[in-house]
């Protein structure tokens, strides 16, 4: 019997120098959801990808002095990386830069145009580059964009449009007929009574100011705009009007298309007025979340406010990371992001709740029973509450995943976990561990609490996917087998007979929190570069020619620049870009991490004579100590250690 197909999208990203913890947010909520379908037995496919032209992307690549490929290459392989860190299971990346993806695009202009859904004509308006939106003047917010607050351009020039207002009848029809295709119902009540029942103007689909786009294959003066070339993308990525097909005949329509709320009007107005054009089948819902926000407003490289993903995950491990932002904030609604929130999470919920849990429970089956639960058990009192509390959960779980409560899955998981360490203090095993007779009580007991974890560990893997295999280590439970699979959660007494358990490290150590909280607000004030660089060069935005800011001679005297000597280099695991330097720097020996894997193997810097600032704060990348920081210099096309014209003792202070 063929699997159940699911298929899962979040919006292509636009490229940006660096992501922050916002764009998180979406893809981790749709890998876990992904995860979820997978552990159900679907057949999921789960696309992520980025959107890559535009005027916006255009004029970035020439400040840079670089082609917009160049410009964009460079971004989309940072994203591969961290989606990669953050362990996200997409089956597919698509790129707008993609050949496939833009022949695809240009046969779909062309079929529109053929049929009178496109047309030429003028378009005259203000236009917003960051945004790549257009706005009348009514819609200007005190002469600015709307969205974003920036200045806006006048822009007239020819242009073809899509015949939107053609398809609004439809569009309402639809969506009135259709309640769970717009979803929560407040992003389908503004897109009802804001949006499609004033009126819709036909839209701008075409640009000839800019030429980075993919061309209008019967006139070569035009490019297609964002619409057409990016929202097709869900489709493009299937072979729709390819030689190959069979991916699209097998999983479109969407299942669900999981964006944020500021782009619900493109996804769930345009795109559909796009497939009815075409004579495709509408996804089948579209889901808009809310912000993850700061204090003081929404997240925004341009605001400084940016919180870096890489160095919370390097500090406190992906499974926090991911609990967090799954946990603090009901989905669909704006949640506020601090560090504080997050370290009280880890504390409370990761390190006192589960981690105890686990911990306690691994500690007393080794000091009573030697490590391996008997057979011989009497039931006794609270077993059946704690018992009933696991029954009902994976049901629970499986109806609120099926509608994207993933806060609320994880709230009922942890209510179970309470009652399960509750149960710890109801039975007391160490005092039924003071008398041999009640030894088959004691049994029964350590029994329900490995049972309680090993369904807790099937449960929260689409959530937390390092953390399950840590806890079947310790509960010496097989992975791979039928006591972990997601159908073994709905039946108690799963937990395999003679299974010995593994004290092991604590899943979620204590964090101090004041200590933390300073280690944090110093990271953000210096504000420059993720541990991913590995603090090599200070590059960041900083044009050509630019001082950043003058500084006196008693600022400089502070840095304390040093000769050193290469002695042995090595890569990180698990990082591309890091290296771990041992350097002689006069009698010393310093460790120090190199974010340059990329520009230079370990065995030919062997040897070579760097300078180092050696009176940094020392900081751990990759859970490895950094020592210092070696001085380099870089621009778009690559980058250089410094080092000297000459040769001078290792620990010379450079002057």
């Amino acid at each position: 019997m063929e699997r159940k197909t699911f298929y899962i999208t979040t919006p292509i990203y636009y490229p940006s120098d660096r992501l922050h913890i916002g764009h998180s947010y979406t893809t981790v909520a749709a890998d876990a959801i992904a995860r979820y379908k997978r552990l159900r037995g679907y057949d999921v496919m789960f696309l992520t990808g980025t959107d890559e032209h535009g005027q916006k992307i255009q004029r970035k690549a020439e400040e840079k002095g670089v082609s917009p490929k160049q410009y964009v290459d460079e971004i989309v392989a940072g994203i591969k990386e961290l989606w990669k860190l953050m362990k996200i299971t997409n089956d597919r990346f698509i790129r707008t830069t993609d050949r496939e993806h833009e022949i695809t695009v240009q046969k779909i202009f062309k079929k529109l145009y053929d049929q009178g859904d496109i047309y030429k004509s003028e378009y005259e308006g203000w236009y917003c580059t960051p945004c790549e939106s257009f706005w009348t003047q009514t819609q200007l917010k005190d002469g600015k964009c709307p969205d974003c607050g920036r200045e806006v351009e006048l822009t007239k020039e020819e242009s073809y449009f899509f015949r939107l207002s053609k398809y609004q009848d439809r569009l309402i029809k639809h969506i009135e007929e259709n309640p769970e295709f717009i979803q929560p119902v407040s992003r389908r009540n503004e897109m009802l009574n804001n949006f499609l029942r004033p009126g819709l103007e036909d839209l701008c689909v075409s640009r000839t100011t800019f030429d980075w786009g993919i061309p209008v294959t019967f006139d070569d003066k035009h490019v297609v705009y964002v619409w057409i070339d990016a929202l097709s993308n869900y489709i493009t990525a299937l072979g729709y009007l390819s030689d190959d097909d069979s991916a699209y005949r097998r999983y479109w329509p969407a299942d669900v298309h999981l964006v944020g709320k500021e782009i619900v009007r493109f996804h769930t107005i345009i795109w559909p007025a796009m497939l009815m054009a075409l004579g495709e089948p509408l996804p089948k819902q579209v889901f808009g979340h809310g912000w993850l926000l700061l204090e003081g407003g929404k997240m925004s490289k341009s605001k400084g406010n940016v919180v870096d993903p890489v160095i919370l995950i390097n500090k406190y491990g992906l499974d926090p990371i991911r609990y967090f932002l799954l946990r603090e904030v009901p989905f669909g609604s704006d949640g506020v992001f601090s560090n504080e929130a997050l370290i009280q999470r880890i504390n409370s919920d990761l390190a006192n709740d589960l981690g105890n849990l686990l911990n306690r429970t691994v500690a007393m089956i080794d000091k009573y029973f030697g490590g391996t639960i008997p057979e011989h058990r009497q039931e006794g009192d609270f077993d059946g509450d704690l018992r009933d509390t696991f029954a009902k959960l994976p049901a629970t779980v499986e109806e609120l995943m099926d509608r994207f409560q993933f806060s609320t899955a994880l709230a009922e998981i942890w209510k179970a976990i309470s009652r399960a360490n509750k149960y710890i203090d109801e039975t007391m095993p160490w005092v039924l561990a003071k008398s041999e007779e009640n030894r088959p009580r004691l049994a029964a007991v350590m029994y329900n609490l490995a049972e309680s974890l090993r369904i807790v560990s099937i449960l929260i893997q689409p959530f937390m996917p390092e953390t399950p295999p840590k806890m079947w280590e310790q509960l010496g439970i097989v992975p791979d087998s039928g006591a972990v699979s997601w159908d073994s959660a709905r039946k108690w007494g799963g937990y395999p007979a003679g299974a010995a358990v593994r004290k092991g490290e604590a899943l979620f150590p204590r964090i101090d929190i004041k200590k933390e909280l300073e280690e944090l607000e110093a990271i953000s004030a210096k504000g420059k570069e993720s541990p991913a660089d590995g603090g090599a060069a200070g590059t960041g935005d900083q044009k050509a020619g630019e001082t950043g800011g003058l500084i006196t001679i008693e600022d400089f005297a502070k840095l304390d620049l040093r000769v050193a000597k290469v002695l042995e280099a090595e890569k990180i695991e698990g990082s591309d870009k890091l290296l771990k330097l041992r350097l002689e720097v006069g009698s010393e020996t310093r460790q120090v991490v190199s974010g340059i894997a990329k520009y230079y193997s370990p065995e030919s810097l062997i040897g070579k004579s760097v300078i180092l600032v050696a009176n940094l704060k020392p900081a751990k990348l990759r859970g490895v100590e950094s020592q210092g920081m070696i001085l380099a210099a870089s621009n778009d096309t690559g980058l250089v250690i410094a080092t000297l014209d000459g040769e001078i003792s290792s620990g010379s202070r450079v002057t």
